[in-house]
């Protein structure tokens, strides 16, 4: 069969071959022997559910009392715990398996081995696709894997391969298939797998090393996951046979696009590399853009995620902080000095008003005391003579109109404890020589 042509012939003689196939394993069944087999393997899963239906409450019941177990512990015995019936199956029918060649012909339990394998391989496959985090990714490879097993395991295989390799359509000089394109998937699939294990180990051991700062950690994350994706699909493409010369025309294309439709994105992605190169901000940083105050929680490629005090997390385009004003409060450091002002009346000693306040302010709790505030006169007002207090915290993640405020509520209590008084506009009306004061008639 020449699988480079799709011609009915071809379908025909597929088809044919696995008619004939499926007619004689169906007259196979027929026979006695093989209709106790399947008898027995049907005992033997209603066996296993009993069992199942038995076991799962206490095994459920005894899983909530192990509380201080690790992760990775408990996840596999969920995982144990959903397959159990399964897995008692699983080992029952092998057990017969073992007896029945013990005590009669093997070809008597020929069909019980053949569902015994099948089992056996679903059952593997079943744990080996939890590796892979995602839900429909992990359902075609898991549902894709149990009929090729099942395929192979039956003796279907290679007509079920010459039947997908005979649908194929050519593109210049590549040739694709449908047995091509399924292999680049379970390929692909495998290889992402893979790289998502090496990556998340990775991550790990990159951001335990407290040597590498914060900034670096993500840019190191992020260029690593690109890499090892990045081969994994290039090298997916390889395996199954796909000519990659082809791609110089598409990737001029993509290169294309980006120029036209995808400018801010290329952008943002661009700004983000940025930031992390010069280590502008970095996770935990808190910054001001605009109307914005809060937090950095994490850098990302196309924007910066930025928590405020309200619980609202705000997704900045990595483009606005490069070319925005930002306010960075704890970029080279982590001191940040704050003001507040207030008045007094002029009948208040200047000197006792400044003492005051600055041990008012040294009383608060986030107030440093090695950094001591100051307290200065900057003006003589209409009503009050005014002060500036400056003080200087270490911890702008807590907040700066909580502790403001706090300040000024010492600063309340001190000048309440030491009678200092704070002035509020007053107006003071004065009747002129020869003025009355009219009194307007109220009606009847």
């Amino acid at each position: 069969m020449d699988p480079d042509v799709v011609t009915p012939e071809t379908l025909t003689e597929v088809t044919l071959g696995l008619y004939t196939w499926a007619e004689s394993m169906l007259l196979s069944l027929l026979r006695p022997w093989n209709a106790y087999q399947i008898l027995i393997a049907l005992g033997l899963f209603v066996a296993a559910h009993l069992i199942t239906a038995f076991l799962k409450p206490r095994m459920h019941t005894w899983m909530r009392t192990r509380e201080g177990w690790p992760k990775w512990r408990m996840r596999a015995l969920v995982v144990f715990h959903r397959r159990l019936r399964m897995m008692l199956f699983v080992v029952l029918i092998w057990l017969v398996v073992a007896v029945m060649r013990e005590l009669t012909w093997p070809s008597r339990s020929y069909l019980l081995a053949i569902i015994g394998n099948l089992s056996t391989a679903w059952l593997s496959i079943a744990f080996a696709t939890r590796l892979i985090k995602n839900a429909l990714l992990r359902g075609i490879v898991r549902y894709g894997a149990w009929i090729w097993v099942t395929l192979s395991i039956t003796g279907l295989a290679d007509e079920m391969q010459s039947l997908l390799d005979s649908l194929a359509f050519s593109v210049g000089d590549t040739r694709l298939s449908v047995w091509l394109v399924l292999q680049a998937v379970v390929i692909v699939a495998t290889l992402f797998t893979i790289a998502r294990v090496v990556s998340s180990t990775s991550a790990a051991t990159i951001r335990s090393n407290e040597d590498i700062s914060p900034s670096m950690q993500v840019l190191a994350i992020k260029f690593l996951q690109v890499a090892l994706f990045g081969t994994a699909f290039f090298l997916g493409l390889r395996l199954v046979g796909v000519d990659l010369s082809g791609l110089a025309f598409l990737s001029g294309a993509i290169g294309l696009g980006l120029g036209f439709g995808l400018q801010k994105v290329v952008s943002n992605l661009v700004s983000g590399v940025i930031i992390l190169l010069d280590k502008s901000i970095k996770p935990g940083d808190v910054i001001s853009l605009g109307d914005t105050f809060g937090w950095i929680n994490s850098l990302g490629a196309r924007y910066v995620s930025v928590v405020t005090r309200d619980g609202k997390e705000y997704l900045i385009p990595n483009e606005d902080l490069i070319t925005g004003q930002v306010v960075n409060w704890s970029h080279s450091n982590e001191f940040v000095r704050l003001d507040i002002y207030f008045g007094t009346a002029y009948s208040d000693d200047p000197h006792k008003v400044r003492d005051i306040a600055i041990n008012a302010a040294k009383s608060v709790d986030r107030v440093l005391s090695f950094k001591a505030p100051v307290c200065h006169i900057v003006g003589f007002g209409d009503s009050s003579v005014d002060y500036i207090l400056r003080f200087w915290i270490r911890d702008p993640t807590g907040g700066l109109t909580n502790i403001r405020g706090n300040v000024y509520l010492a600063l309340w209590d001190a000048f309440q404890e030491h009678g200092i008084s704070i002035p509020f506009p007053q107006r003071e009306v004065k009747m002129l020589d020869g003025s009355t004061l009219a009194t307007p008639s109220l009606p009847d």
